[in-house]
């Protein structure tokens, strides 16, 4: 396997594990920003307050995309399963 096929594979892992991984980064960080806000307006000095609405807001999106997310890993562990026959080449 040359090093430009190698790259391509790494390229394309790295975009599917940011493709993955955006939404509930996503949800947790508005979620996160909206109780730090909060937080700040009502002055509540609450460390784990957090906590618990990050949670549920990654156990949503979990639920929801949840199979859209293994779907699309899925897709790339078999695309990089088929072409290893032809890595030797």
């Amino acid at each position: 396997m040359g090093a430009d096929r190698a790259l391509f594979f790494l390229n394309e892992m790295v975009w599917t594990a940011l493709i993955v991984s955006a939404p509930m980064l996503g949800a947790t960080l508005l979620v996160g920003l909206i109780i730090s806000v909060v937080q700040v307006a009502t002055q509540i000095q609450e460390i784990t307050l957090s906590y618990v609405p990050k949670l549920l807001a990654a156990a949503i999106i979990l639920i929801v995309l949840g199979g859209w997310m293994l779907g699309k890993l899925t897709q790339f562990a078999i695309t990089l399963y088929q072409t290893i026959p032809s890595l030797g080449d």
